[in-house]
């Protein structure tokens, strides 16, 4: 258990918050009233007092990416920050310390689920760590045909690299709290063999020597309750996702930097790429199901962070290991998938505010919910913020000015714009929002020197200005929806939680045009109506309205594998991955490149479920799987029954999914299918199980 009395870091990150709330508050409290001056005086007040109350949020928003990588390049630049853990190398590996590396999936692409583990298990290995590690691959894949193909993946690749005693599958029914639940399943039934745990994604990628630095770490805090690492993004190549990855791998280190420096042991818990210490995790991190239904009340969808509010509450510290090396994910590849992706975190963020006010939690996690719930309400902060901007354009354009607000008045009051004080303040939003991207631009080429892993200098200060015209291209777009999610969550509209799309795969026009035409038509005719009556506000607004136009377009270009290659060719948006990739990246591919066997066995054809009924050695591996038969009551008994007589009478096609899973749930009824099948003399009910004259 950890000492409960303050340590010299919790009394240094106090006053680093202190500096950093006035980094942000007193700027912002200053374009705020600089925004109030802009207007002309007799201009109506309360409009004037809500616009400049918008900026003011949004330029609070922007101000803390700015401060925190104006200190995450202070901490690099001096190279050390003492307040930090240090990260012991290889060799401080501890003896006879149990970790399960835990692979939570659902409805995943078990191809590449099953290279990234066979990638992991050899880098693990490699620096010899293999009796150190266990690998479970946790389901909660509700598809009856994946659910088969994941238990005979598990098989092929436990004897490709001789792992049964050391990688294990269990496919959970039913699939309680998504993955939190997951988790929660695996610490009360195995988690008291081991003493920490890795958490991955579906699409993670860790090297042996950083499981080991991690794990080491924890031994050497035992106050440590959770170590998050920075994973950096890797594998796209459609140009969105080919932009994505060189952003975070040329601004996620000072911004990471800067994150850890604010937070230190209060840092936050991204739920995947982190080691986490098992006991208190299970003691005191169990999420409670909140009241009132969805989308702010059930299940908490983002769990991580609140994991991690919770164990620090316990008295355990959370720590950004953002100097780490060795840790990879992949991003969302088109810009459909990365909206799809944040419709489930607004909800779930949205739904921390219910937790603000819970007893015990630390103000630094107060903080993070905050921050989360306005990571996308910034979005409609800015709608909001253009839409009155507008109105007031409108206003002034066809309504009839008041020269004399005050009765009596001798003298006109005539409008004064100060234009000096707009552009000041244009010029001030600007530095604010693109310097960051310049200080990271001159970290790698000045002080880190390894801009040729990036193409070179000129290269590197193209992509840089490239990745700056697509994100500001695509700002409004994002603007759009994501001020649509928070209303939806607002208006009390829940979602349905799928799995994510992980594959460069192209947007086609129809579902373009579909997804953002409503938003072009729009952004066209206010371009023409203000082209009618105020062309000044025209150029104000024509960035937003040249995004929108433009949106079916940039979505279906930047979601081409071609052209992500050809800047790729070009030698622009590079990473070091792709220049000096490790050798866990090439086996991962090496892995996902293998040809299929020339002369594919005769079910691999069919489906999952066909094949666990027809397949006598796929048949037998899931009957081995579902282990010792359970009594059933008779009602369950007959009702399976009559699904396995349906199958066997109208074929495999007659079951839904529901269906299919309650017979695959049952070796009793399943075994019984299997032999009756094989025994058909009916060619037409044999060729419905994939059964033929060769067979």
């Amino acid at each position: 258990m950890p000492t409960s009395t303050p340590k010299s870091w919790e009394k240094v990150a106090k006053r680093r918050r202190l500096v950093f709330l006035a980094l942000v508050l007193v700027p912002t409290l200053f374009a705020s009233a600089q925004m109030a001056a802009v207007f002309p005086e007799h201009e109506n007040l309360w409009l004037k007092t809500l616009l400049a109350t918008f900026y003011g949020l949004l330029f609070l928003w922007i101000s803390f990416g700015f401060w925190t990588t104006v200190a995450g390049l202070w901490v690099m630049w001096r190279g050390y920050d003492r307040f930090n853990i240090r990260l012991p190398s290889v060799k401080k590996f501890p003896s006879g310390v149990r970790t399960a590396i835990l692979m939570p999936i659902y409805n995943e692409d078990i191809r590449r689920v099953s290279a990234g583990l066979e990638t992991i298990y050899r880098s693990v290995e490699k620096v010899g760590l293999r009796d150190a590690f266990d690998f479970f691959i946790l389901s909660d894949t509700n598809d009856p045909d994946k659910w088969v193909l994941e238990e005979n993946a598990w098989a092929d690749l436990c004897t490709r690299v001789g792992g049964f005693r050391r990688i294990f599958y269990r496919n959970r029914r039913p699939n309680l709290k998504r993955k939190s639940g997951n988790i929660a399943d695996f610490c009360r039934r195995w988690g008291s063999q081991y003493r920490y745990m890795i958490v991955l994604d579906a699409d993670s990628i860790m090297t042996g020597e950083s499981f080991a630095r991690m794990v080491a770490t924890m031994e050497q805090h035992p106050d440590i309750g959770i170590l998050q690492s920075v994973p950096l993004s890797v594998n796209r190549e459609t140009l969105l996702g080919r932009t994505q990855q060189f952003a975070n791998h040329v601004y996620g280190p000072l911004l990471s930097a800067g994150i850890s420096f604010w937070q230190l042991g209060d840092a936050q818990y991204w739920g995947h790429n982190a080691i986490i210490r098992i006991a208190p995790f299970r003691e005191h991190c169990g999420l409670p199901r909140l009241s009132g239904s969805p989308p702010f009340g059930g299940d908490i969808l983002s769990h991580d962070f609140v994991e991690a509010a919770l164990m620090r509450r316990a008295g355990w510290s959370v720590w950004l290991a953002h100097d780490l090396t060795g840790s990879y994910e992949e991003t969302p590849p088109t810009l459909i998938d990365e909206l799809e992706r944040d419709r489930r975190w607004c909800q779930g963020n949205f739904q921390h505010l219910r937790l603000l006010f819970t007893k015990g939690l630390f103000s630094a996690h107060r903080a993070v919910f905050l921050r989360g719930a306005l990571n996308y309400g910034s979005a409609l902060l800015w709608f909001c913020f253009m839409s009155l901007s507008t109105l007031i354009a409108v206003w002034d354009s066809i309504g009839v000015p008041n020269y004399f607000p005050k009765q009596h008045a001798l003298f006109p009051s005539w409008p004064v714009w100060h234009w000096g004080w707009g552009v000041t303040l244009l010029v001030s939003t600007a530095v604010v929002l693109f310097l960051p991207k310049i200080l990271c631009f001159f970290w790698v080429w000045a002080k880190q020197r390894n801009a040729d892993q990036y193409g070179g200098g000129f290269r590197l200060f193209v992509s840089v200005l490239l990745e700056t015209i697509l994100s500001t291209l695509l700002a409004p777009v994002r603007m759009l929806f994501h001020s649509k999610f928070v209303l939806l969550t607002l208006l009390g509209q829940k979602i349905s939680w799928e799995a994510q799309s992980r594959e460069d795969r192209g947007i086609s026009w129809r579902v373009a045009f579909k997804m953002h035409g409503t938003g072009m038509i729009a952004a066209l005719a206010i371009g023409i109506g203000f082209s009618l009556i105020s062309r000044s506000f025209l150029w104000w607004l024509l960035p937003v309205l040249t995004s929108l136009i433009l949106a079916p377009a940039t979505v279906v270009w930047t979601s081409r594998v071609g052209v992500g290659r050809r800047f790729r060719q070009a030698g622009l948006l590079l990473i070091p991955e792709e220049v000096a990739p490790p050798a866990e990246l090439i086996g991962l591919n090496a892995i996902l490149s293998r040809p299929p066997p020339p002369n594919p066995p005769t079910f691999d054809r069919l489906q999952g479920f066909v094949r666990a009924v027809v397949d006598p050695p796929v048949h037998a591996l899931h009957i081995a799987m579902l282990g010792e038969d359970k009594k059933l009551n008779a009602r369950i008994t007959a009702r399976r029954k009559a699904l396995a007589n349906k199958a066997f009478d109208v074929g495999p096609q007659a079951l839904n999914i529901a269906e299919k899973k309650a017979l695959l749930s049952d070796p009793v009824r399943l075994a019984d299918l299997h032999r009756r099948v094989w025994a058909l003399s009916d060619p037409e009910k044999a060729r419905e199980w994939g059964l033929t004259a060769e067979t």
